[in-house]
């Protein structure tokens, strides 16, 4: 389910960082990144951690085998991340 907030309520640097991500990219910015952005002092910043340390941090899988996996469960759950 896409939420109509994430377009809407930004603050001036988010709205920034989409338009680079769209110059740069050209496609829009992701949902995930709208989400992490909308109030990252609730929701942003916390899961911006969490989400280095599960993908970086010191693990028995590598790097890759996380992205890879990351990759098969948002398929999997039909998810565009």
């Amino acid at each position: 389910m896409r939420l109509d907030l994430l377009d809407h309520g930004h603050t001036l640097p988010a709205k920034a960082l989409f338009v680079l991500i769209r110059l740069v990219s050209r496609h829009p910015a992701p949902d995930v990144i709208k989400t992490l952005k909308y109030r990252p002092e609730f929701f942003g910043d916390p899961m911006s951690s969490l989400f280095q340390e599960i993908m970086r941090g010191p693990s028995e899988w590598s790097i890759g085998d996380r992205e890879l996996m990351a990759a098969f469960v948002s398929k999997t759950n039909e998810c565009e991340f």
